[in-house]
């Protein structure tokens, strides 16, 4: 266990130095002198956790990404929410042979449909039953629905749900793979049988020996599974104009504000890398179990 922690420490460390690396070199592109000498000077100033300030504003680039954190979390936090609550039934639904002969042609389908093309889906069903997701976004949904604006009511719960529902599909195909994966795996295992044997029902087996192999899938692909969350989030703030760090990135880009693309891109780079590496040591501890 030791060793394989320290092997997965040095795996997260060179994951930090290969994002750094990317932020210097996104940061040095709006350099007016030699890229070469402005990607060490930009390195250098990035292993102090120095971002620089953002051409439009004047700002520094970490206090632009600050100022947009909120709405992106706003998005992840429900979005992660509803892939757990809808992946982790479904892999467990999937995992019979027969529900899964049956469900994979639409898997595969609904797999081979980008979330953008899913993300304007619900933007037309939303146009189709009325609500103004654009106006609605300044408003509440508990409010409204006690002034008995139902209609209202909807429309604001769906500014915020609609968003959040896109991100929360894309993480739940990356939970239900890891759960079906998990339990298919355990199911297989000869044990079951021999404690049957012995007088053990199948939930007290279930209990013991399959939930801990689920939760280590789930922990193994948390990295994947985060990953999937943010893209899915670039995806849904830029079709429903949500001012989040994604969007933010987009126009720093399209204007070359380079300092403030970088910084985002590394807290993203980072936190990604975070986060597979704690669900790879949780996964390992639970392997341990």
């Amino acid at each position: 266990m030791l060793r394989h922690g320290l092997n997965e420490t040095g795996r997260f460390a060179a994951g930090l130095i290969g994002a750094l690396l990317l932020a210097a070199a996104v940061s040095a592109s709006g350099a007016p002198q030699g890229y070469g000498s402005a990607f060490a000077a930009r390195l250098l100033a990035l292993a102090r956790l120095d971002f620089g300030a953002s051409d439009l504003t004047g700002a520094p680039a970490l206090q632009e990404l600050s100022a947009h954190l909120a709405p992106t979390l706003q998005l992840l936090a429900p979005g992660a929410a509803i892939a757990i609550l809808a992946g982790v039934p479904l892999g467990l639904a999937l995992s019979w042979n027969a529900a899964w002969r049956l469900a994979r042609p639409m898997l595969v389908l609904a797999a081979s449909v980008p979330v953008f093309c899913v993300a304007l889906a619900l933007v037309w069903l939303a146009s189709r039953l009325g609500w103004d997701l654009a106006a609605a976004k300044g408003e509440t949904f508990v409010p409204a629905l006690l002034g008995g604006d139902v209609a209202g009511a909807f429309a604001a719960l769906a500014a915020f749900g609609i968003p959040a529902l896109v991100v929360g599909l894309a993480g739940a195909a990356v939970v239900q793979a890891a759960v079906r994966r998990a339990t298919r795996a355990a199911a297989a295992e000869p044990y079951r049988a021999n404690l049957r044997l012995m007088g053990l029902g199948g939930w007290e087996i279930d209990r013991l020996y399959l939930a801990p192999r689920l939760l280590a899938g789930l922990f193994a692909c948390l990295g994947e599974t985060a990953l999937a969350l943010f893209a899915a989030t670039a995806v849904a703030e830029w079709v429903f104009g949500w001012p989040g760090d994604a969007t933010l990135f987009i126009h720093s880009v399209a204007l070359g504000d380079w300092n403030v693309a970088a910084a985002i891109l590394f807290a993203l780079a980072a936190a990604t890398i975070f986060v597979g590496f704690i669900g790879t040591l949780a996964a390992s501890a639970l392997g341990e179990r």
